[in-house]
């Protein structure tokens, strides 16, 4: 029997090469969105990165594109509220979306938050993927199901990561990855394969890489 939403493929040497190109390039801040007003051109292929405060989204995208101070970390969950656009090469915007879970921020911020998700992920025709970054140390949670029923509805295909696979002892990743792969069971935009990264070790990154430089 076939695993549901088993482990992406190590890539083929065409497809790493073809990531290894896409992120050898500059790769620079753009600009930072508050609002539908201020998008950038729809003008290239999309992929943005979504997860709850401090699941490590931030450094997975400097490990991603090379530059380590490149997408900046709060410790404050909900500091963050801006939509960030980063132009990798000429080809595509990786997209860096604020951390869900908003402990300290007020009610207005959160829903005018809300308000700019829902637009930019329903209006967004050049978006071709969404990457819920999952913690592997806790599996998903009821926060990251509320991301990938909005994604369900906006009819945005996203593909699970989990992060930090190193922290974890070999139990504790196959306990979050059943987790896990019970949660996406039930969204029908959940692309069928799981990426598993760190970005200390850079396990996973070439994979990520091949999959966003391929995606059409």
């Amino acid at each position: 029997m076939q695993l549901s939403f088993p482990q992406a493929d190590q890539p083929e040497e065409a497809d790493r090469e073809a990531g290894r190109l896409l992120f050898a390039g500059e790769t620079v801040f753009l600009k930072g969105v508050v609002a539908m007003a201020g998008l950038p051109p729809a003008d290239r292929i999309e992929v943005c990165f979504a997860g709850r405060s401090n699941v490590g989204k931030s450094s997975l995208i400097n490990a991603l594109t090379g530059r380590k101070g490149l997408a900046r970390a709060s410790n404050t969950p909900g500091r963050t509220q801006e939509i960030n656009f980063f132009n990798v090469g000429n080809s595509h915007y990786v997209v860096d979306l604020p951390g869900y879970g908003f402990a300290n921020a007020p009610v207005a911020v959160v829903e005018r938050w809300q308000k700019l998700l829902r637009q930019y992920l329903s209006g967004r025709q050049t978006l071709r993927r969404v990457f819920v970054l999952i913690d592997a140390r806790h599996g998903a949670k009821a926060v990251d199901e509320e991301i990938m029923s909005l994604l369900d509805r906006s009819a945005v295909t996203f593909q699970a990561v989990l992060t930090k696979i190193d922290k974890v002892s070999k139990a504790e990743l196959d306990a979050s990855l059943a987790i896990t792969r019970a949660a996406l069971a039930k969204h029908p935009a959940a692309y069928p394969e799981l990426i598993l990264t760190s970005s200390d070790k850079g396990d996973g990154i070439e994979t990520l890489r091949a999959i966003i430089a391929t995606i059409d």
